[in-house]
């Protein structure tokens, strides 16, 4: 008799495949023996063999040997180093067809992980972009050496070899030019560069951001020490190479560690921040700020967030997660009050001068965590009518949805980036929520990322 051994995947072994999805970090997924397999860069619908690489005891995964049957959605990616980089997992799926697999990841998701009666949710098709290239106002690229040659880029898949990217296809132009300037600047200058190994040399990263509505441009070199040679040089070919650059700033970083910004930021040129406009907003972005990657499709999302909050006037609105404020000040001129908290102080800070700056006298931020301020609120006799939830990919912090449940807000707005943590909240509230609708946006093309809003209704 066969024992469970036997069919056991075996590392190295080939065999054929069918592809029936794409998993939630884009890979295609088929079943060998009822086993799961993972296979990067197979499309559903292709048949394909294969070679297992890395067995786990619930799945396997594999590498496509050959191609026997191509999905008609395939297509060539743009990008020359896609295979190697890691940063996209889609280039080789047509652009529309990526945007119904993306709402299929959010179906898979709530089939795996909630109760509900999939088949009756309305789950909107997922807004794209018109363009789905060059879209990221800031990029991050790891700098090293290479027989005097100054290379910038990303660390490759599940390796540490830097791959050189000239020319990123989802970078914005102004980010992918400044990179590629600030790098020829280097070498020029002969800079020493970072070395991770041996811990020597002195530019370990460069960070270009854009605000794409302004055009301003900020670059920040991130250093293992405060010294850097022939720093005043350095800044004047920037300057000249780069005439929208409003803001180049230092900032130190000596750690071992794969954090890319240190504690320590110095102004070396011009403003500390850039100008940024989301709709009728207006943001500084200084060095370390989060703002959205994707503008344009922020837009949209935030567009999404009013559309479901669907305010009066007379609302009273808790942006738990606020960061700089940006959703609360989207509905801030639609809402009687917007309140919002957030753990980072100087996100607190910033949201308050972001209020003050837009004339909102209706807003109040408190730095804190939302499950320990929303509860002194509501006892002290301020109850919310709207809840908008903005939380990072581990999704609602369980403490706050007992808060939710408990403080019954008639809606509920919850702004995912997490297919899967998304699911798995919205099965806790579901004990008191029901489900409106679900609108997937497309916010990174290119990848398997899908953020959604939800809309929540209190039954």
């Amino acid at each position: 008799m066969k024992t469970e051994q036997n069919i056991k995947i075996q590392p190295k072994q080939t065999f054929p495949l069918t592809i029936k999805r794409l998993g939630i970090n884009g890979e295609g997924v088929g079943y060998f023996k009822k086993q799961v397999v993972f296979v990067p860069g197979a499309l559903p619908g292709e048949e394909v063999v294969v070679e297992a690489t890395k067995i786990h005891p619930k799945h396997a995964e594999a590498k496509i040997k050959k191609i026997r049957i191509k999905s008609p959605h395939r297509v060539k990616p743009l990008c020359p180093v896609y295979d190697l980089c890691g940063g996209c997992q889609l280039q080789h799926l047509d652009y529309n067809q990526q945007l119904k697999e993306k709402r299929d990841i959010v179906i898979q998701s709530l089939e795996r992980h909630t109760k509900l009666n999939i088949e009756k949710l309305d789950i909107r098709e997922t807004s794209g972009m018109e363009n789905p290239w060059g879209y990221r106002n800031k990029g991050s690229f790891q700098v090293g050496e290479k027989q005097g040659k100054v290379l910038a880029g990303l660390y490759g898949l599940n390796s540490h070899q830097l791959i050189n990217i000239d020319q990123c296809a989802v970078q914005h132009s102004q980010t992918n030019e400044a990179t590629a300037k600030v790098k020829q600047i280097l070498e020029s200058l002969q800079i020493p560069i970072y070395n991770e190994k041996t811990r020597k040399g002195i530019v370990r990263t460069i960070v270009t951001r854009v605000g794409v509505q302004t055009g301003e441009l900020q670059v920040v070199l991130i250093t293992s020490q405060k010294e850097l040679p022939k720093k005043e040089l350095v800044l004047q070919e920037i300057q000249k190479q780069l005439p929208n650059v409003k803001s180049i700033v230092q900032n130190i970083n000596g750690e071992k560690t794969s954090l890319i910004f240190g504690e320590e930021t110095l102004s070396l040129a011009g403003e500390d921040f850039i100008q940024e406009t989301l709709g009728d907003l207006q943001f500084e972005l200084s060095a370390r700020t989060f703002f959205q990657l994707n503008p344009t499709q922020t837009v949209r999302l935030y567009d999404e967030v009013k559309k479901a909050a669907a305010l009066s006037g007379k609302e009273k609105v808790v942006d738990a997660y606020c960061g700089v404020g940006t959703i609360g000040l989207w509905l801030a001129d639609q809402a009687a009050e917007v309140r919002g908290m957030d753990v980072i102080p100087e996100s607190i800070e910033d949201a308050k001068k972001n209020a003050k700056r837009h004339g909102f006298t209706n807003t109040k931020y408190v730095p804190g965590k939302a499950e320990e301020v929303l509860p002194k609120w509501v006892k002290k006799g301020w109850k919310p009518d709207v809840i908008v939830v903005d939380p990072p990919r581990t999704g609602l912090d369980k403490q706050l949805i007992q808060t939710i449940l408990q403080v019954e807000a008639k809606k509920l707005i919850y702004v995912s980036c997490n297919p899967s943590t998304l699911a798995k909240d919205i099965q806790t509230l579901s004990t008191k929520y029901d489900v409106k609708y679900i609108q997937p946006v497309d916010m990174f093309p290119q990848t398997a990322h899908v953020e959604c809003v939800v809309k929540l209704i209190l039954n």
